[in-house]
Formats: C-alpha cells, sequence, structure tokens
C-alpha cells in the first residue's frame, strides 16, 4: 500500500508526521475510521506565535502546551474544562496560516488509521458569496483530540461543502448534533438556549451525505422563511425541538414546542416527529 503524500507541511520539529516514500512497498492493512473529539481551545488558551503559513502541530504533552500556548479565563459564553489529558490523547493543532480577511476556515472532517500510519482529513473554505469582509489579517485553525498513538500523523485535504444542519432536543435531557456531509459531530453538555456551537465540545463520526438527504426533508413552510428565525408554541419545561440550516452565510433557526400548539401547520408536526426520530436514532 503506498503511503499519502503529505498536503499540508509539517512546521514543528517534535511532530510525529513524515513525507510518504512511494518506493516502498508496505503492506499497511485496511484503512479503519479513528474517533477523536473537538476541543474549543481558544475559548481557554491563545496561540503564542500564529503562523503565517499553513502548518500543523501536534501536542503530546501538558509541557508543550504551555509552550505554544498561553492559558487564560475563559472567555466564553459556554463553560468549559480547559484540561487535557495527555496520558491518553493527543491534540492536533491545524493552522490555515495568515488570511487577507474574515471568512476563511480550515476544518478536520475525519481521520482514519491503518498499521502504520494515521490520515486527517481536511478541507478549507474561502468568504461565501455576500458575505461582508473585513479588510484584516485572520488566522483560521482548528482542534481536535485524537487517542495517543505512536503512528506517524499524515494530513490529506479534501473538498467538502461548509454547509451543515444543526438538530436538537432539550428539555429534561439535552441532545444536539450537526449533521454536514462529510460527518455528524454530537455536541456535549449543551445548555438550553446557548446555541454557540463552535464553543462546545464534541465527539465527530463520519458518516457521509446525511446533510444531503435530511436536507430533502425540510417543510417548504421554512424553507420559505430562509435567514429568519421562529419559534412554533412556547417551549418551556416541556421542552422542545430545536432545527439549524445553514447555507453559505445564511441561517435558519427554527424551535418548535413539544405540545401541539394552534400555529402549527400538519406539516411542522410531521417534521418535529421526524427531527425527534432522527435524533433518537444518533444517540
Amino acid at each position: 500500500m503506498k503511503k499519502l503524500m503529505l498536503s499540508l507541511f509539517i512546521a514543528f520539529g517534535f511532530s510525529a508526521c513524515s513525507l510518504s516514500n512511494d518506493d516502498l512497498n508496505v503492506d499497511c492493512g485496511t484503512n479503519v475510521d479513528l474517533p477523536f473529539s473537538g476541543f474549543p481551545v481558544l475559548c481557554n488558551y491563545s496561540v503564542k506565535t500564529l503562523p503565517n503559513n499553513p502548518s500543523a502541530l501536534i501536542i503530546t504533552s501538558q509541557e508543550k502546551m504551555d509552550a505554544y500556548f498561553t492559558k487564560h479565563a475563559n472567555t466564553c459564553t459556554v463553560a468549559s474544562d480547559p484540561n487535557i489529558n495527555f496520558s491518553d490523547n493527543y491534540m492536533i493543532a491545524l493552522f490555515a496560516g495568515v488570511k487577507p480577511t474574515n471568512g476563511y476556515a480550515i476544518k478536520i472532517t475525519s481521520i482514519v488509521q491503518n498499521n502504520c500510519e494515521i490520515i486527517v482529513n481536511f478541507y478549507e473554505k474561502g468568504p461565501q458569496t455576500g458575505e461582508t469582509l473585513t479588510q484584516t489579517p485572520t488566522y483560521p485553525t482548528d482542534f481536535i483530540l485524537i487517542p495517543k498513538t505512536a503512528k506517524a500523523i499524515l494530513f490529506n485535504r479534501t473538498n467538502e461543502s461548509p454547509d451543515n444542519i444543526v438538530i436538537g432536543s432539550f428539555g429534561t435531557t439535552n441532545d444536539f448534533f450537526q449533521i454536514n456531509d462529510y460527518n455528524i459531530l454530537k455536541f456535549l453538555g449543551v445548555t438550553t438556549g446557548n446555541y454557540e456551537f463552535e464553543q462546545y465540545k464534541y465527539n465527530a463520526k463520519t458518516v457521509r451525505s446525511e446533510y444531503t438527504t435530511l436536507s430533502k426533508t425540510i417543510p417548504t413552510e421554512i424553507t420559505a422563511i430562509k435567514g429568519q428565525t421562529k419559534t412554533y408554541g412556547t417551549p418551556g419545561a416541556q421542552g422542545g425541538v430545536y432545527f439549524e440550516l445553514r447555507q453559505g452565510i445564511t441561517v435558519t433557526k427554527i424551535t418548535i414546542d413539544n405540545n401541539d400548539t394552534p400555529d402549527m401547520s400538519s406539516e411542522i408536526k410531521a417534521f418535529r416527529m421526524a427531527l425527534k426520530a432522527k435524533i433518537n436514532s444518533l444517540k
């Protein structure tokens, strides 16, 4: 099996990453998915020196974390534990380098491993059509945790759509998921009403085309209010269902009471039932 060529060069010497050698005829076995978790690093840390060029950093200990990051009080609205158990995990920090404006992002989509190596798949996006841009340099980043490993870590650039759907149920318990066309994220510890999802930790599962499939079931009543926020009923202690559709720069947010109310059409009631079934299947 030929090893994958790095498409993102590693700028830090202690990284476990390496360039491939296609002349080596090594049978590494079959690729299998490797679970990973998202970690909102920038809520509690700042990067000491943001790299101008694309690069990756593999943090294997608290000492290395302290060498490249400065810890500070939580600056996010979501409370989070800033501690990482490096006895069991490594942190991968992915840097897109300096960009001329806002609107850029870099995102890890999936990870696979075989007997020889770990391959981290990622994509980058630029400003979307109609997006308001500020002529101030930005430094897109992404941070995840993987199980501790002695394998080489390679990086592979892919092409993906940033469009996604967030669905969730809230009330006695809260369960929220982000559905992409390349994976599904299970957000951890979501608080009712605080839906700054980029500030939550998550567990990722590789599943293809789920966004495309679910988007085809959205009622016309909801697609007609594209870019708006609407609440059906008055969700309180009885809880409800949350739906968020992100397409380019347009975000549509819908909340549906668990109890039937006069403002709900049969189409909305059926959609609420379908969302609940989907959420239960993802738990």
